[in-house]
C-alpha cells in the first residue's frame, strides 16, 4: 500500500520516519484482514450487539407541573424583547 499516496488524501503531512513507521502498521493491518477474511463464518449467527443491554426508554409525555409559562421562563432574564431572550450576537 503506498502511505504517501493514503496521507495525501487524508491530508495529512508525514516525515520520511513516518511514512516507513506507518508502511509497516499498513502491511500488518491488511494481513490481519486477510487473516479474518479466510475464516469461515458460515454457521455463525448474525449478530449487532453482543452485550444483551438494551435501551432504557420512557414514554414521552408532558408533566404539567414542570411546565413553566412564558412569564416564568423569562423572570430571571437580565434582557428581554418581545416575549424573548435576549444574548449576545454570535456573529458580528
Amino acid at each position: 500500500m503506498d502511505v504517501k499516496h493514503v496521507a495525501n488524501l487524508a491530508n495529512l503531512p508525514l516525515s520520511p520516519e513516518e511514512e516507513s513507521k506507518f508502511s509497516v502498521q499498513f502491511a500488518q493491518t491488511l494481513e490481519t484482514i486477510s487473516l479474518i477474511n479466510r475464516l469461515n463464518t458460515s454457521e455463525t449467527e448474525s449478530t449487532y450487539q453482543v452485550t444483551g443491554l438494551v435501551n432504557v426508554t420512557r414514554p414521552d409525555e408532558l408533566n404539567p407541573d414542570k411546565i413553566l409559562s412564558q412569564k416564568q421562563a423569562l423572570s430571571n432574564s437580565p434582557r428581554i424583547y418581545n416575549g424573548f431572550f435576549v444574548v449576545p450576537a454570535v456573529f458580528s
